[in-house]
């Protein structure tokens, strides 16, 4: 049952987040006085360019790295630290490879403690989620890349996280395989209903897949503007030629362009 805080709270909400790190006697700010929120069953996708912080904040978000100052808060709690209640999707598949598919889907809920029996049961049911019925007993090498990034999200899935974080997970996939994959994450996200933080340096990407677009400056990464995505859903790759999808990706690349970074490099 929720909380009153729980159930008024926004999903995630990152206030005044600052991230320095000492490099050779200098401090060398990475993120500077991030803040947002993201709504339950929100897309929330952060879009910079490399090295503006995205993937830290993640980490962050996460609990793999503590914030200089600042704090996160999920569902009204204040995060310490790593947890099963947000699901991580690496740009790298990160599979086992002497698991089969099924196997790596069982992973979390077998690590939390869950029976066998129960985990399988929600393996199967996750693995023909994303539209990979029939190959439950295939290895990693058997699966092309797409295939086995579908796994990755699988494996996140299972779990039931509150929140997915998702550090841009289609980078290292051919063109035509990133946009299937975008458009097999629009329906399995309809479909689960789940909140989604999304890192990506690919405009297009961005605005394609979300509610709301966070456009970071260059490093030190600030917060230069939050963009409502008032494209219709669900949307199809053909919204990528209409009027409106390029106006909000022209704004975004005014957005990044302007500011140089700063600090030591």
């Amino acid at each position: 049952m929720q909380t009153g805080v729980e159930a008024s709270a926004p999903k995630l909400a990152v206030r005044g987040i600052r991230k320095a790190f000492e490099r050779r006697g200098q401090t060398m700010t990475v993120l500077d006085d991030i803040t947002f929120e993201i709504e339950a069953g929100a897309f929330f996708v952060v879009v910079g360019p490399s090295g503006c912080g995205k993937t830290t904040l993640l980490r962050i978000v996460q609990g793999l790295d503590a914030p200089t100052s600042g704090t996160v808060l999920l569902s009204g709690r204040p995060l310490t630290g790593p947890g099963a209640d947000r699901g991580f999707v690496f740009q790298h598949d990160s599979l086992f490879p002497w698991r089969t598919v099924l196997q790596n889907v069982m992973l979390g809920n077998e690590m939390k403690g869950r029976p066998r029996k129960a985990a399988e049961s929600v393996a199967l049911d996750i693995v023909a989620l994303v539209g990979l019925a029939g190959f439950e007993s295939h290895y990693p090498h058997e699966l092309s890349g797409g295939m086995r990034q579908r796994v990755n999200l699988a494996r996140a899935l299972a779990v039931d996280p509150d929140i997915l974080l998702m550090d841009e997970p289609f980078a290292a996939l051919d063109a035509i395989t990133r946009e299937a994959m975008q458009q097999e994450l629009i329906r399995i996200v309809a479909q689960t209903g789940k909140t989604v933080l999304f890192i990506t340096h690919q405009i297009d990407e961005a605005v394609l897949l979300a509610d709301r677009i966070a456009v970071f400056s260059p490093r030190p990464g600030r917060l230069r503007k939050l963009i409502t995505v008032d494209l219709p859903k669900p949307r199809s790759l053909a919204v990528k030629r209409s009027p409106r999808f390029r106006e909000l990706a022209d704004e975004i690349w005014d957005l990044i362009g302007g500011e140089p970074a700063s600090g030591p490099r």
